[in-house]
């Protein structure tokens, strides 16, 4: 784990070494000035000169600003790793996510991957902060301070021995109890931000059902149930810190007066007062580097939960890769699935879809018909690698889609989504995620092919109207016809819409359908739809059922031999009938 964490410090390794470097120089000098008062202390009593006084004064000057200077420059430079080394690690769990196929996806919810972007990424950046600074000050200055006290002291610093075994087993049971809640409550914060991500997504239904109060309600208990866990865990880690006053107390205590006893009955010959004065200095940098540690071990602790789901991020490796040698040119856009099986994970008891054999040609256009569940969109998914079949092999322009490099046969198969998403931007910034590199006469053709033109050109800034996230400021309708626009401005050798022309009019999608026949007649064309009359004129009509092809030929012959084309048929028109009268 700690080794892919470190891969994303890079080019903050200089600023890295930099902090404990500079943290270890102001150690150095703030262990070394309790002495040198010392020497003063015994100066001044022996009756010196203004000359040593000023002397003195003028060393530790200097030595002050000395460890001001590192401190600031260790505070600098831990600042800038730390910094660095989270948005180096948001950075490559970003990019890692941009790489996982579908079924990578699957394992991770949104919400999980924000609070792991977000929330973990914050507790290792603090957790790393405190490593490269306090967790090297607070070693350094134990090991100094010790010495310095065992110089100035003697035999009595072996108080601080007797002191750490004490803080050690107290800081290891804290650990031992927290850790267990810090582990739960991360699952717990994905939940909380899973309910918060429902709640927006869905504002327009919750306030449509007037169901506000239930919503307050769940995330009220999912919000308590967070703050219940965290409660645990700082009632638990409370604990650190009583038992730091406790050993720092009873060691000053110790020190006053084992120290006085001393200076009294030996007359100042085993201990004078500029050593005690000095011991007790090095006793509260002794036990303040303790409590610091302490502090260290605390974080790192909650931290390390973190460390453990952000390098299940990016440890993840894509289930879909390029072959070693790709092929880069798709020949054409016939299909073909041969004995074809899929499931979505290999725990799964039931196939998705089963003994799939079709073969389509070039510049045909295929509709597909089924209930939901008949697993249509798990077929369309193949087709462009979304998932890899289980079973059998799917085949693009006469090639196996393993063989293709995973750009060219996604820019060469258009996929339009059930379920697509416009993203924040204007109209042109939108369309242009199907070719960057789009004209406007492109865009404009593409548009009025999808018979988005129309629409857009009423807009108050027409092809420059800003879409909101999601496309909250247009219609079903308008938005669906965008998205088809934009797959076609890659020029596909296949196109996919999978239910997607289900928010227009069935005037719009007769257009759209027209338009496709005339204009882009060597693409393949697969449409899947719920409405009949979307697929009514394709060359061959596929109905699916329960995962699998039964019944497949012209709209006139499954009218003859498809008792499902038929119940669907006779529905849909019945409905319509009704509607007329």
């Amino acid at each position: 784990m700690l080794k892919d964490l470190m891969k994303c410090i890079r080019e903050y390794k200089k600023a890295s070494l930099q902090a404990p470097v500079l943290v270890s120089l102001e150690v150095v000098m703030e262990c070394i000035i309790p002495f040198i008062i010392s020497k003063l202390v015994n100066e001044i009593k022996a009756g010196c000169e203004l000359s040593v006084i000023l002397k003195y004064g003028a060393l530790l000057v200097v030595m002050a600003t000395l460890s001001l200077m590192f401190g600031i420059g260790a505070g600098n430079a831990c600042s800038t790793a730390s910094c660095g080394f989270a948005k180096n690690i948001r950075k490559d769990m970003f990019y890692n996510i941009q790489e996982f196929s579908f079924a990578n996806i699957d394992k991770f919810s949104a919400s999980s991957l924000v609070t792991r972007l977000t929330t973990d990424v914050s507790n290792v950046q603090l957790a790393y902060m405190m490593i490269v600074r306090t967790a090297i000050r607070c070693p350094l200055m134990l090991i100094f301070a010790f010495v310095m006290a065992f110089v100035m002291g003697g035999k009595m610093a072996v108080i601080f021995l007797l002191v750490i075994p004490v803080l050690a087993v107290g800081l290891g049971l804290v650990i031992s109890r927290a850790m267990p809640l810090f582990k739960r409550v991360f699952r717990k914060y994905d939940r909380l931000n899973a309910s918060i991500q429902e709640n927006i997504k869905g504002m327009r239904v919750v306030k449509s059902y007037n169901r506000e109060a239930f919503e307050q309600e769940k995330f009220r208990v999912a919000a308590e149930d967070v703050c219940m866990d965290f409660t645990r865990a700082e009632k638990i880690l409370a604990f650190n810190n009583p038992l730091m006053q406790f050993c720092l107390y009873s060691v000053m205590i110790f020190v006053l007066y084992f120290g006085s006893y001393t200076i009294i009955t030996s007359r100042g010959l085993d201990l004078d007062v500029g050593q005690f004065s000095a011991l007790l200095t090095y006793n509260f940098q002794i036990l303040s580097s303790l409590m610091m540690l302490s502090m260290v071990f605390v974080m790192i602790t909650m931290a390390s939960e973190s460390a453990r789901r952000i390098v299940e991020v990016l440890d993840e490796k894509s289930t879909l890769t390029n072959p070693e040698d790709p092929v880069y040119e798709v020949k054409d856009g016939s299909i073909d699935f041969e004995n074809v099986s899929f499931k979505y994970s290999e725990k799964a008891d039931k196939m998705a879809l089963a003994d799939i054999d079709l073969h389509i040609q070039s510049g045909q256009t295929i509709g597909i018909i089924g209930g939901t569940g008949s697993s249509k969109s798990s077929l369309i998914q193949l087709i462009s690698r979304l998932y890899d079949a289980t079973e059998g092999t799917v085949k693009v322009g006469g090639r196996d889609v393993r063989e293709y490099d995973l750009d060219t046969l996604r820019n060469q198969v258009a996929v339009v989504l059930q379920k697509n998403v416009l993203f924040s931007g204007t109209i042109k910034e939108n369309l242009r995620w199907g070719n960057k590199n789009a004209t406007d006469e492109e865009m404009k053709a593409a548009c009025e092919l999808a018979q988005a033109d129309e629409f857009i050109m009423r807009l108050p800034n027409q092809y420059d109207t800003y879409i909101e996230q999601g496309g909250s400021n247009v219609s079903g309708g308008q938005k669906q016809r965008l998205c088809i626009a934009r797959a076609l401005l890659k020029k596909p050798k296949v196109l996919i819409l999978d239910d997607s022309t289900s928010a227009v009019d069935t005037r719009t999608d007769s257009l759209i359908r027209k338009g496709f026949k005339e204009y882009i007649p060597e693409t393949t064309k697969i449409i899947i739809a719920q409405r009949i009359s979307s697929v009514q004129e394709a060359d061959r009509i596929i109905v699916m059922d329960g995962g699998k092809i039964v019944d497949c030929g012209t709209h006139e012959e499954l009218m003859k031999t498809s008792e499902i084309y038929q119940e669907v048929y006779e529905s849909q028109n019945k409905a319509g009938d009704q509607d007329e009268e």
